[in-house]
Parts: C-alpha cells; sequence; structure tokens
C-alpha cells in the first residue's frame, strides 16, 4: 500500500506541475519558448486528471488531496474559458443587435463534405439566422461561372441577407476570377474599412469595418488566424497517437509537431499586431473570428486583453467549435468592450463546415 501511494503521488506530482505550466501557457510568448504552447492544448485533460487525484484521496481521507486542490484553485481564472453554466435571465433589450460568425471552408468548393447541397444548406442557415452583422472566414467567390460549377456565392448573399453592406478583404485570386479571403457583411452603413497589416505575407489575414449603429461608430473586426494546414499525413498521424500506434522513425509525428509549433508562432505574431490595433481604436469595438487556437493560448490571451468574452459572459456548455479529426477545441470567438453587453451566445449545432458557425445578441450597456 505505501508503495501504490508513493507512485499514485509521483504521478500527481507530475499532473499537478504540467497543469500549473498549462495555466501559465497564455501568457508565454511561443516564439520565445514553445514547448509550453503544446500543454496549454492539455489543460481541459489535465484539469480532469487533476480532479481525479483529488476525488482519490478524498475517498481514502489523505490530506494529499490539496495537491491538486490547490493548483486548480491557482488556476481558477483558465476554467470558465472552457466551460459554462449559464445562470443568467436577463432582459434583451428591443436594440440589441445579432453578430454572427462563421469559418465557411469555402463552401464546401471541394466538395469534402461528399454533398454539393452543402453550399445552399450555409445560405439557408444564414437567411434563417438574419444576422445584423455577419464575420466570414475563408470565403469563396468566383467572378464568373465555371462550366461546371456555378459559384459566385457574393451575388447570391446580397440576394437574401438583410445585411447588404459589406467589405470583402481578398488574401488570394486564382486564374484572375476566383478569390479567397474574408467578408463582413453589415445592416448598419459602412463609414471605414481597412486592413490590420502583418508582418508577413499570409493568406490569412484581419479587417476592421467601421459601421454606424445608433449614431454611434463601432468597429468590427473580423480575423482568421494562421491554421495549421494539416494534409492526409498529419491527421493519420494524428490517428495513430489516439490508437496509441506509434510508427518506427517516427517521421509523420515529427512533421505534425513541427506544423504544429510554426502555428503557434505564427499565430503569436499576428495576435501581438491585432492587440496593437486594438489598442489604437478610436472607437467601441466587437471583435470575431477563427483564431485556430484554444482559450490556453497566447494568440486567445493577447487578442483578448480587457474585452469580454461573449462565451463566458453569456454562453453555456464545453463551446468546442472545431470539428475534424484533430480534438475538437473551442477556437472561434466574439470579443466585446464594456462599451457592450452580450446575450445568448449560441455554438450553432450544423456541421457544414470543419467550425460550428458562433453568435450572440449585442446592446449598449447602460450608463
Amino acid at each position: 500500500m505505501k508503495l501504490a501511494k508513493r507512485i499514485l503521488l509521483y504521478f500527481n506530482t507530475i499532473a499537478v506541475v504540467l497543469l500549473c505550466l498549462g495555466f501559465a501557457a497564455p501568457y508565454v510568448d511561443p516564439t520565445l519558448f514553445w514547448p509550453i504552447a503544446f500543454i496549454g492544448l492539455a489543460v481541459p485533460y489535465l484539469i480532469i486528471l487533476n480532479v481525479g487525484f483529488v476525488i482519490l484521496w478524498a475517498a481514502s481521507g489523505n490530506g494529499k488531496l490539496f495537491i491538486s486542490l490547490i493548483a486548480l484553485v491557482f488556476g481558477y481564472k483558465s476554467i470558465p474559458n472552457l466551460v459554462q453554466i449559464d445562470f443568467k435571465h436577463e432582459e434583451i433589450t428591443s436594440e440589441a443587435f445579432k453578430v454572427l460568425s462563421f469559418n465557411v471552408r469555402v463552401f464546401d468548393l471541394y466538395l469534402w463534405t461528399k454533398e454539393k447541397t452543402t453550399r445552399n444548406q450555409i445560405f439557408e442557415f444564414l437567411e434563417e439566422e438574419d444576422p445584423d452583422i455577419l464575420c466570414l472566414q475563408e470565403f469563396y467567390h468566383a467572378d464568373q461561372q465555371d462550366s461546371n460549377y456555378h459559384f459566385k456565392t457574393l451575388d447570391t448573399l446580397i440576394q437574401f441577407l438583410d445585411a447588404k453592406n459589406y467589405h470583402f478583404h481578398i488574401t488570394t485570386t486564382n486564374k484572375e476570377f476566383y478569390h479567397f479571403g474574408l467578408i463582413t457583411f453589415s445592416k448598419f452603413p459602412i463609414l471605414n474599412k481597412g486592413v490590420v497589416p502583418f508582418e508577413n505575407s499570409t493568406d490569412n489575414a484581419s479587417i476592421f469595418t467601421d459601421v454606424l449603429i445608433n449614431n454611434d461608430t463601432v468597429r468590427i473586426y473580423n480575423n482568421h488566424l494562421a491554421s495549421i494546414k494539416l494534409d492526409k499525413y498529419d491527421y493519420k498521424a494524428v490517428q495513430k497517437l489516439r490508437k496509441n500506434e506509434y510508427e518506427s522513425g517516427w517521421e509523420n509525428t515529427k512533421m505534425l509537431v513541427k506544423k504544429i509549433k510554426g502555428g503557434f508562432q505564427t499565430r503569436a505574431n499576428q495576435a501581438k499586431a491585432i492587440r496593437e490595433h486594438i489598442a489604437n481604436s478610436p472607437y467601441q469595438l466587437i471583435l470575431a473570428g477563427d483564431f485556430n487556437d484554444s482559450p490556453n493560448s497566447f494568440a486567445y490571451q493577447n487578442i483578448k486583453g480587457n474585452l469580454e468574452d461573449a462565451f463566458v459572459e453569456s454562453g453555456s456548455g464545453l463551446g468546442n467549435t472545431y470539428i475534424g479529426d484533430f480534438p475538437s477545441f473551442r477556437i472561434d470567438y466574439l470579443f466585446y468592450n464594456d462599451a457592450f453587453q452580450s446575450y445568448n451566445y449560441t455554438t450553432h449545432d450544423v456541421q457544414l463546415s470543419d467550425h460550428h458557425p458562433i453568435s450572440a445578441e449585442f446592446s449598449f450597456r447602460k450608463n
């Protein structure tokens, strides 16, 4: 029994150290020290593991339960970012407006879903939700009809959306006619448009759109931060790791780690550029988009700063937004400053992309 308790204490100590490092990950720049960013990804599982240790020690009446308990208390601020129970029943004002953010994965242009109706299903979803402000990432539009497939998405959206004003930022153009990028639609008048400059040329972007709401200018940020760009070999490595099947040479696994590391570092630099731009914004703001990073990341913490997270303030459940072979995390966000109050944050249970859409309603705070 003494040996068993020593072994249990040994693993408990490792779990606590890893949890504390995971809690610290949002505050450590991965361009300076990248390994801690990987530990940040494991925080949800490390929390569960340490809760298990608390229960085990408590069941045996052993005071060592405080080893994990103190660590959990130390990182209590991180837990609401991962799971929420909404007890609020606040009345929504008649002046509230709805913001929806969705990475549409180029409207399934390459038929990943093997369903030719996916694009139209996305259109139907957006028409039904009828947001006042709509931020789309991985947007695609063709200026002309392909001989085999008609894909003029922008023209179609303008026809049925009430939010007909738009800011389309193109990051990539193929064959002069096929455009990829981000787009923000608004029911409100657009006063100004711009792009947050990133250090290196990239197919990712952050754009801002100044709109007039109730005689106030509000800056809407729409963001798509760097993804890992996994290929079939990377997904194969993920599947093998899940099954505890390790390849000889570990070549695919090492390449996967290298890509994830590069993603952390690129997003860190992008997040710093966005943070600097937010700090110089002359207007109250709402920020939306796909960060490709978890709430225990440097990118999340750096962009959020003093902003509010709509999931934390008015959401419930786990809020995971990514759909795919890679472990699911909440990587899509809606932030806002203290000029606003959020209601009814929702992670929509539709699978038309590799992301769930998210939305929330906002109103100006009363003085």
